[in-house]
């Protein structure tokens, strides 16, 4: 049974990692409306884009003019998976989520006789994903001295996937991120990026003609590395967001957690010293009726 100063000294030490945790919180949600708002700005963005070159993509087809990275190698036997996560834990399973879903897809892959090559942005999916796929990994981006994640960032990652695909290193390319909801839900995410793969069915410009100078092909050559960015630009603004809501979720369930152990300590304590009092009484009685 601990004694009345360890408890004591562990209740004093709950109090504090309270303070730590309640601080952590506030942080994250004065964090989290900022990198929301980003997100969400950038969404109308991003849907247009994609739209537009869906309109394209569906008038060029499988012609001997579509780009490379619109028709694809022709082989879909080497994958590349680019595994978006935070550079700092303490945000729940938002982390594992993400790491979780790479490895599922990795491992599906693995059976079926593909070849897998992960690139990882962000410490925590490397760490993770190290342990059962540290033979596929062929790259790392480290942004933990980036306080802000920019357009530039995207591109030096979109360089790099554009670059290694350019030297047929992989055949298809998929994202994996965290799809922002709200403060309690983040959607773990896979989208494959190359060969570009769009939805025109929310759009009616398919059923308007337009005439493009230079032609579809032509434009689609100088836009698609673009959309490239422009996704992983929007995953990262996504990842973002669910990282610090993660966080404030983790935060304050940890604050309310401290809240309990501490009301269980001080009750632990107080019996403590209850019984402690009781036995001192008990032995001075005995003694005085011993005299």
């Amino acid at each position: 049974m601990p004694s009345l100063k360890d408890l004591k000294n562990r209740i004093e030490s709950v109090k504090n990692t309270r303070k730590i945790t309640k601080a952590m919180q506030m942080v994250a949600a004065a964090k989290l409306r900022r990198a929301q708002e980003s997100a969400e700005a950038s969404r109308p963005y991003t849907e247009r884009f994609n739209s537009v070159l869906g309109s394209l993509a569906s008038s060029v087809g499988e012609s001997e003019n579509a780009p490379k990275l619109l028709s694809g190698t022709g082989a879909d036997q080497t994958y590349l998976l680019v595994v978006l996560t935070a550079e700092r834990g303490l945000c729940g399973g938002f982390n594992s989520n993400i790491s979780k879903l790479a490895r599922q897809n990795a491992q599906t892959l693995l059976a079926a006789g593909k070849t897998v090559k992960i690139l990882t942005v962000g410490k925590k999916g490397r760490d993770s994903l190290r342990r059962d796929l540290g033979d596929h990994f062929i790259a790392h981006v480290d942004l933990s001295e980036v306080k802000r994640v920019g357009y530039t960032d995207a591109q030096s990652v979109a360089k790099d996937v554009l670059s290694r695909f350019d030297s047929s290193e992989f055949d298809v390319a998929i994202l994996f991120y965290s799809q922002f909801e709200n403060v309690v839900s983040q959607i773990p995410t896979a989208q494959q990026i190359i060969p570009a793969s769009y939805d025109n069915n929310a759009t009616d410009e398919k059923s308007t003609f337009y005439e493009y100078e230079p032609d579809e092909g032509a434009i689609l050559a100088n836009l698609l590395p673009r959309g490239v960015a422009t996704q992983i630009f929007a995953a990262l603004l996504e990842n973002g967001a669910s990282e610090q809501g993660a966080r404030m979720s983790a935060m304050d369930n940890a604050t309310r957690n401290a809240g309990d152990m501490i009301d269980k300590l001080t009750i632990e304590y107080n019996r403590s010293r209850q019984a402690v009092i009781t036995n001192e009484l008990i032995e001075i009685i005995s003694g005085a009726e011993a005299l």
